[in-house]
């Protein structure tokens, strides 16, 4: 627990300038870097027993309550599988471990490291699958995703291990003959020839990775969100949509359900992150439409509502331009 806790610490503790998010008293941004406060809080708890000097001002409870709130933090961050990495995470954790203890000292924690308020969190309503829906025409696990891979908000590129037995029997006879040849040149430190065979690998639409220190070789996917159209990257709020996806998959290890392929080769698809439903979170924070035209599923429609009562991301705007209308301005010039 102790070493986790330092590891993101020390991976997480530098304060970014370019966030416009609240600050805490850490000094940390609530969007990127408040998770490694609390981080810190927990390690220096199991350690000393000692809960911050300053949390006194933003919480009611007694410096005994407080210690009882870190020990069940720390167990409950224990735990967790994976550990919070965001906010939002950081967050839920707190609220659930602490749910039983007053409101407004739950809320001044959070308030103390920066972290977002219960009433800003949107609830999740669909976990993943027991079996497989209707239409499916195939499912696989990802490696975790790199932030880079994610294009905009509804569009990312994954890579899937060749051990898996869907695709172990599919490699390319070339691909796997590269892969050893790359290997062997490594071991003679024939580099050059080593980026030169993996050239080859990726231009077959594989690469080789690292992954738990080891060399995996690994299949390319582009996934296009099944149901949902967000802002394309030079629209308003194109930016805002990228980067919340990219809060929901960066490192993460997806499962991806595969109804088809679109006319651009992407694998259409919906996508769980930690069992969350990332077309779900895209709709209810106002990050993407409804795409009507290709997914008629009533739950799609009903978050799509939701986050234009809410008035939440894009629906700020009285009249946000659809993505598909402004695609089609582009194609004719307009």
């Amino acid at each position: 627990m102790g070493n986790a806790l330092r590891l993101l610490y020390g991976h997480c503790c530098k304060p970014t300038t370019t966030e416009s998010d609240s600050l805490g008293p850490h000094g940390v941004s609530a969007a990127s870097v408040g998770v490694s406060a609390l981080a810190h809080d927990l390690f220096h708890f199991e350690n000393t027993a000692q809960v911050p000097v300053g949390l006194n001002q933003h919480v009611v409870s007694s410096k005994k309550a407080q210690a009882n709130w870190y020990r069940k933090l720390v167990e409950s961050w224990r735990e967790a599988r994976p550990p919070p990495k965001t906010a939002e995470e950081a967050a839920r954790l707190v609220i659930k471990t602490l749910k039983h203890h007053q409101k407004a000292d739950v809320e001044g924690l959070l308030a103390y490291y920066g972290l977002p308020l219960p009433h800003t969190l949107i609830q999740l309503s669909t976990g993943v699958p027991t079996s497989l829906p209707q239409g499916v025409q195939y499912e696989f696990q990802t490696l975790p995703v790199d932030a880079k891979a994610v294009a905009d908000g509804d569009t990312v590129t994954v890579y899937v291990s060749t051990a898996d037995p869907r695709e172990s029997s599919s490699v390319p006879t070339e691909v796997q003959v590269a892969t050893i040849q790359r290997e062997k040149a490594r071991e003679k430190r024939n580099y050059v020839k080593a980026d030169e065979l993996h050239k080859k690998i990726i231009d077959a639409g594989y690469r080789v990775l690292q992954f738990q220190n080891e060399d995996v070789l690994a299949r390319k996917y582009r996934i296009r969100l099944r149901g949902i159209d967000a802002p394309e990257s030079k629209m308003p709020y194109g930016k805002e949509a990228k980067d919340e996806l990219v809060k929901l998959l960066q490192g993460k290890c997806l499962r991806v359900l595969v109804y088809g392929t679109d006319r651009y080769g992407r694998s259409v698809g919906d996508i769980y992150s930690n069992g969350i439903f990332a077309q779900e979170v895209m709709l209810k924070k106002g990050c993407a439409w409804h795409y009507t035209a290709y997914d008629q599923r009533p739950e799609l429609a009903k978050w799509e509502r939701e986050a234009q009562m809410k008035r939440v991301g894009l629906w700020a705007s009285s009249n946000p331009e659809k993505p598909w209308e402004w695609r089609k301005d582009r194609r004719e010039g307009r």
